[in-house]
């Protein structure tokens, strides 16, 4: 039985998103605009299966695959955002399952620190070399969920919601992470935006 852990839709993947995406991606990298697709399943080796079944249903392109034990996860983007919706219709109709049987998003979490310190913010762009760099002075939100699928559609929606920079968007393994900085008011509203998005992800 395959579990359905995390399913998210973005209908148009933002600039910053899409380039961190692309840097990240051992598959074919998308673009700012694209619609996308994130699936998370229970065992890992079943992403297999799920990768399988979207490929062949339309004509979009896999953007990742990451193949752990006990999570799989796929990626798959497309310009057209029907393809990309098709293809979703297809993997649940695979399995079984329906967008609502996803797990639900916890936020394990969220913390604003203001007045970053130069220290502070020179470790945390050594760490993060795929990102945008954090500047002393600027504000850090920190977000964490589990499953991690959903960091992707809280850093889209952030970046819609205002003016900020992604620092590190981590959407494999046992927990999320999204890192934005920015100007106070910037930082607080996209945190809202995010908050917002793991609360009510999309689906196709």
């Amino acid at each position: 039985m395959i579990e359905l852990r995390t399913y998210v839709y973005i209908d148009s993947l933002q600039p910053q998103l899409a380039e961190y995406m692309a840097t990240v991606s051992q598959g074919f990298p998308p673009v700012p605009g694209d619609a996308c697709l994130w699936v998370e399943v229970s065992p890992g080796m079943a992403v297999h299966r799920v990768t399988d079944v979207a490929l062949k249903a339309t004509q979009v392109h896999l953007t990742q695959q990451v193949v752990e034990r006990a999570f799989g996860s796929m990626v798959i983007h497309h310009r057209t955002s029907s393809d990309v919706v098709e293809a979703g219709h297809a993997i649940l109709n695979r399995i079984g399952a329906q967008a609502s049987d996803r797990q639900r998003c916890t936020i394990a979490w969220q913390e604003i620190i203001r007045g970053m310190m130069p220290d502070h913010t020179v470790l945390i762009n050594r760490q993060n070399s795929n990102g945008n760099m954090i500047l002393p002075e600027q504000s850090m939100f920190i977000l964490e969920t589990e499953p991690a699928g959903y960091i992707i559609y809280a850093a889209n929606q952030a970046e819609k919601a205002a003016s900020i920079s992604l620092i590190e968007v981590r959407a494999v393994g046992a927990y999320g992470r999204l890192v934005i900085a920015g100007r106070e008011a910037d930082v607080d509203e996209a945190a809202a935006a995010a908050i917002a998005a793991v609360e009510n992800p999309a689906s196709t």
